[in-house]
């Protein structure tokens, strides 16, 4: 039988510094009770199998974003009839953030269309992380990509993490973004971990992409060294007027079933880090979202929006939660040793 139907030790998953691509494509083609069995194995020697992480997504900037992410609703450079906005006051920040912990949520994000901040910008959304901070909620922004010393004043603020995903595998990157690389992506990556800020870092499937794509954007994330913190998971949600609702509509639906086995890769390949179930959670419903659970998603964002698109409500979450048995993570939950 082959090695990988049976469970890591936990030791052995801590100390692993390197995938192959051959492994992960071992991984996804698993028979599906295998490559559960196995990830949920990961998942216990590492985490409460029962507790999930809530975090709450702000947009404090909507629209005019520069880039052309093929994705995404805010770029200036797709019609999908969505407003530029100014970025918020800090104070309504504050309150919405002072809402999502009453709803408990132990992580506030703050995102900004931008290709990346400017100066002046960069002190209200200082401002915001301190604000949010006194609250006791844990703090993260996605921005867009850095410039030098940017990184070491959002740590100044007291940012807890920065969001910046890879989106896709290299090799499929320019057929999704044109406007910045890879390359780029990975720049503002390290200057995050050099600031000493934690690493919220994941994708996006259902792009028209192929399984060995979707495996090698898990084997760039699980190769980061040291690995995300936190890993997103998104399914592309198809924004009309955007390129990649057009390629999806030409190219099918991922299989929820896909979905599923890219959570238990990521379990497996990534096992320290809390694997959250990010856009695309209102299309999986409740029964799919139960395996993803199972296949070692830890967190989820919660509220009934992320960003521009829709999102569960608070009390179908509960819901689900009550059904499944799940608890709520306080903020400082079960992590493994350095972390």
């Amino acid at each position: 039988m082959n090695d990988l139907t049976q469970p890591l030790a936990a030791a052995q998953a801590e100390t692993r510094k390197r995938w192959s691509l051959a492994e992960l494509e071992a991984l996804y083609a698993l028979p599906f009770n295998d490559l559960m069995y196995q990830a949920q194995s990961v998942h216990r020697a590492h985490f409460d199998p029962n507790a999930v992480q809530l975090s709450t997504l702000l947009s404090i900037k909507t629209g005019g974003c520069s880039e052309d992410c093929g994705y995404c609703s805010q770029s200036a450079r797709h019609d999908t009839g969505l407003e530029r906005e100014k970025l918020l006051d800090v104070a309504e920040v504050v309150t919405t953030a002072r809402a999502a912990k009453e709803a408990g949520a132990t992580r506030f994000c703050m995102g900004a269309a931008w290709r990346g901040p400017k100066e002046k910008d960069l002190g209200a959304v200082t401002e915001m992380v301190r604000e949010v901070k006194a609250l006791g909620l844990e703090t993260c922004v996605t921005l867009g990509m850095l410039k030098p010393g940017q990184a070491e004043q959002l740590k100044d603020a007291g940012l807890d993490y920065y969001n910046h995903n890879l989106d896709t595998a290299s090799e499929f990157y320019g057929q999704v973004i044109t406007t910045h690389t890879h390359a780029d992506r990975l720049d503002t990556l390290a200057q995050v971990r050099d600031a000493g800020i934690h690493v919220c870092c994941g994708g996006i499937i259902g792009m028209g992409e192929s399984r060995r794509v979707r495996a090698g954007l898990v084997l760039e994330l699980a190769n980061l060294d040291p690995q995300p913190e936190s890993v997103p998971i998104n399914m592309l949600v198809k924004v009309p007027g955007t390129p990649m609702a057009a390629v999806v509509e030409q190219s099918g639906d991922l299989d929820p079933f896909e979905f599923v086995r890219t959570i238990a890769v990521a379990r497996i390949t990534m096992p320290a880090s809390h694997v959250r179930l990010s856009a695309g959670r209102q299309e999986l419903g409740e029964g799919m979202q139960a395996l993803c659970f199972l296949a070692g998603a830890n967190s989820i964002f919660y509220g009934d929006k992320l960003l521009t698109t829709g999102n569960p409500d608070v009390s179908a979450d509960n819901a689900l939660f009550a059904k499944l048995g799940l608890n709520t993570e306080p903020v400082q939950g079960r992590r493994c040793a350095g972390h």
